[in-house]
């Protein structure tokens, strides 16, 4: 279930358990299910920058590079504007954040290709027409809704994005208020967009947390596998051959080691 955007400063809501009531006074109390229970880390709702085009996925902005910064956004009808950026340290576009979820949009790989399809916060996709004009009122996804994350080889860790008339969105900023079309026939500083994305989405960064909560092991656990009690030394090194890739080797012997202990005894 796709869960809703959380931005910086909003209040986390946390949600009451209720247990099962059960006479049966072998059930444990509510308050020892509470307690049971193991911790579960709250969802990662951070930002980052996509590096590479397989790293784009979830929610993105665009990250424009305009004084002062903005980014791109649609409106309930699908009328595209830049939207200026509130959450952003200094004016590095590499620390932004959305504060809106006009802001948002939802990128995922248009099947078979190697493009993008960018869905807005109405449930609409971003398009570009033969004249370069954006829009998001399209409810499916043509080659107009298809966009190449080309990344900037000038600036690692940006991205110029092209249509499928190999033209590339553009900032104008030459206007009072800057605007994004699609009709820039070559790379330049107005094509160099920085796409922010949420961390739990990055592939590098999911499989990392994923690895390290693998690694986590608790005295208990490490107890019932060995079959007896163990001491801090045997505990450190078993956390230690977890981490490395030889728990299995690092069992075997403490288990073979309490079976002496206990003949020897």
């Amino acid at each position: 279930m796709v869960k809703p955007l959380a931005f910086k400063g909003d209040k986390k809501v946390k949600k009451r358990k209720r247990a099962p009531v059960d006479d049966d006074p072998s059930v444990p109390s509510s308050k020892e299910l509470v307690l049971a229970q193991p911790d579960i880390p709250e969802e990662d709702d951070t930002w980052t920058s996509a590096d590479i085009p397989n790293d784009i996925a979830g929610p993105v902005i665009f990250a424009l590079p305009s004084e002062p910064p903005t980014c791109i956004a649609c409106d309930a009808i699908g009328k595209v504007f830049t939207s200026e950026l509130e959450n952003i340290v200094e004016g590095d576009l590499a620390t932004a954040e959305p504060h809106d979820v006009r802001q948002v949009w939802v990128a995922n790989r248009v099947a078979g290709t190697e493009s993008f399809s960018f869905k807005g916060h109405h449930g609409r996709y971003l398009s570009c027409d033969k004249i370069g004009m954006l829009s998001a009122s399209s409810e499916a996804i043509s080659p107009e809704e298809s966009f190449l994350c080309i990344p900037t080889p000038e600036t690692p860790g940006t991205f110029s994005i092209q249509t499928l008339r190999e033209k590339f969105l553009t900032l104008n900023a030459t206007s009072k208020t800057p605007e994004v079309r699609g009709d820039a026939s070559e790379i330049t500083f107005n094509t160099t967009f920085r796409i922010r994305m949420q961390a739990r989405f990055k592939p590098r960064l999911k499989a990392n947390k994923e690895e390290k909560a693998r690694e986590k092991i608790s005295r208990k656990e490490l107890e019932a596998v060995a079959g007896r009690r163990l001491d801090d030394d045997e505990v450190r090194k078993l956390k230690k051959a977890r981490r490395e890739g030889t728990y299995h080797e690092a069992i075997l012997d403490v288990r073979v080691k309490g079976k002496h202990d206990k003949y020897a005894s």
